[in-house]
């Protein structure tokens, strides 16, 4: 097997920093980043870093904090800006891929280990969600601690006729002894941050591929003696659960609603209307599937050409028997698939939800194509075909948005111009919804008002924009009873200016009014 080239690295080094151009100029656009980047910077403007606000008093009970931590404490280093609340998730990028490196170094060589990080980091939902406002890189980051400490854990424990050799000398003194360490309480770690990440759920995702490959595996290794349970369980619940007691003193409810609504519920009722926060996403039952297909894309092209390859051709099927002889191919196909085997009867799913499978299936497709890979330099060029395919399509759609945010669902450049004309003075009203990216844009100034609070508006109050959905143009221009004059349009909304009528008793009290209305509707 060949050493790591310079062109092995370069391909790493791209698909890290390539995201953060796109970081950088791509707006927040409806509705999940805006959502969860104004959840974030509540948190930072007011200094509670125990509950999650969804908006001013009202909670938000979906997720746990540690993305929105992260976001906070980059939001107050580097600003109120799309790249300083993305910073996290990248930031997870880089700790995934080195969790990686470090943990399959020792079983697999580093040629395996850097194509594994490679591949993970140029899986289209990978790279996207490294770039994105979410916390799903927080869940993946954790799951994929927990599961590559597990594997070097147990690793070093197998029999040596089963286990192949090392590709380096075994680590000795002070490296090693911290090596031992951190692969046993990682595994402990890992726990701790998907119970703060996404809940309960980490831990299914992490147990899952365990007991699969150990049922099929039972005089491999004993679980019991891989790892120290006690004090890495106290470790774990160190780690999360004081935040879980705090939260629910501080809001009762929070753990009927997150426990029983968003961990049961939300999967098995495929109606559930108990969701305080959006809407059920009901799919097809088997869906999952083909979300996982576009999330591993194109290596999982990549794996099925060469599985079916595999019929045709005796060196494929040579290279494919060779992979599955690795006495933990079974460990790492029961985590690349136990996201989507549990997901398959769920008709509420998002296709963030295979993100935990792309580690373990990156280390199949790594091992497989370093077996594929006999012929110099043929092999490293396909490679590096495959890996810039999502990097390049990314920052072309990127470039594209940039010149034209208007393209999305974003309010950055109709905030942007409200704000440029009068500032704070005059207020920003959207008729009828408030999307989440004019919330972020405006920090927390853009209200809501409904058709009625507008009426009232109309009769007694000071000069206000009004952000009009296109399609109720007519409503609001009957109301007025004049064409609507337009100031700035984007996808979805345009911009006009309410002078306010002169016969108003006095500005002060119009301005009294208007916020009054704009509050009781937002």
């Amino acid at each position: 097997m060949r050493g790591v080239g310079t062109r092995a690295w370069l391909r790493l080094m791209g698909a890290l920093l390539l995201p953060l151009v796109s970081m950088a100029i791509v707006p927040f656009y409806d509705t999940s980043e805006p959502r969860y980047a104004e959840i974030a910077r509540l948190m930072a403007q007011s200094g509670d870093w125990i509950t999650p606000w969804f908006s001013p008093g009202v909670p938000f009970w979906g997720k746990p904090p540690l993305s929105f931590w992260a976001q906070a404490l980059c939001m107050r280093l580097f600003g109120f800006t799309e790249f300083a609340a993305r910073l996290p998730a990248w930031i997870c990028l880089l700790l995934s891929d080195g969790i990686l490196i470090a943990g399959l170094r020792p079983m697999k060589g580093l040629r395996v280990a850097v194509l594994a990080a490679t591949i993970y980091s140029t899986c289209t939902l990978v790279y996207i969600c490294s770039g994105a406002v979410l916390t799903d890189p927080f869940l993946a980051l954790g799951t994929t601690l927990s599961l590559v400490s597990f594997a070097a854990a147990v690793h070093g424990r197998i029999a040596p006729a089963e286990a192949q050799a090392p590709a380096r000398p075994p680590l000795s003194g002070a490296s090693g002894k911290s090596a031992r360490h951190w692969r046993p309480y990682g595994f402990f770690i890992g726990i701790g941050i998907g119970l703060l990440a996404k809940g309960p759920l980490a831990a299914v995702l992490i147990f899952a591929p365990i007991l699969t490959w150990h049922a099929l595996n039972r005089k491999t290794v004993s679980l019991r003696a891989a790892l120290p349970w006690g004090k890495g369980l106290l470790l774990a619940a160190g780690l999360s659960l004081p935040w879980y007691v705090l939260a629910e003193l501080r809001t009762p409810g929070f753990l009927n609603y997150f426990i029983v609504g968003e961990h049961f519920r939300r999967f098995l009722d495929p109606g559930w209307t108990g969701d305080l926060y959006g809407s059920a996403h009901q799919r097809a039952h088997g869906t999952i599937w083909l979300y996982w297909l576009l999330a591993t894309f194109p290596w999982g092209l990549w794996a099925l050409a060469i599985l079916a390859g595999a019929f045709r051709s005796p060196g494929l099927r040579a290279a494919l028997k060779k992979t599955a002889r690795d006495p933990l191919f079974g460990y790492w196909l029961a985590a690349a698939l136990s996201a989507p085997v549990f997901f398959t009867f769920s008709s509420n799913i998002l296709w963030t939800y295979v993100l935990p499978s792309l580690a373990g299936f990156s280390v199949l497709i790594a091992i497989s194509a370093a077996e594929l890979d006999s012929r110099p330099g043929r092999g490293g060029t396909a490679l590096s075909a495959a890996a810039a395919i999502v990097p390049a399509c990314v920052l072309a759609f990127s470039a594209i948005v940039c010149a034209s945010p208007d393209l999305l669902n974003t309010e950055r450049g109709l905030v942007r111009y409200a704000m440029r004309q009068h500032g704070p003075a005059l207020a920003l009203l959207y008729f009828s919804e408030l999307p989440f990216s004019a919330r972020f844009y405006s920090a927390g100034q853009a209200r809501r008002i409904t058709e009625g609070e507008l009426g009232k508006a109309l009769e007694c109050s000071s000069s206000f924009f009004l952000a009009v959905p296109k399609q109720s143009r007519k409503i609001v221009s009957d109301m007025l009873r004049e064409p609507l004059g337009e100031l700035y349009a984007n996808k979805r909304y345009i911009l006009i200016k309410i002078p306010g009528p002169k016969s108003c008793g006095g500005h002060i009290a119009g301005k009294r009014m208007l916020a009054k209305a704009a509050a009781s509707a937002g």
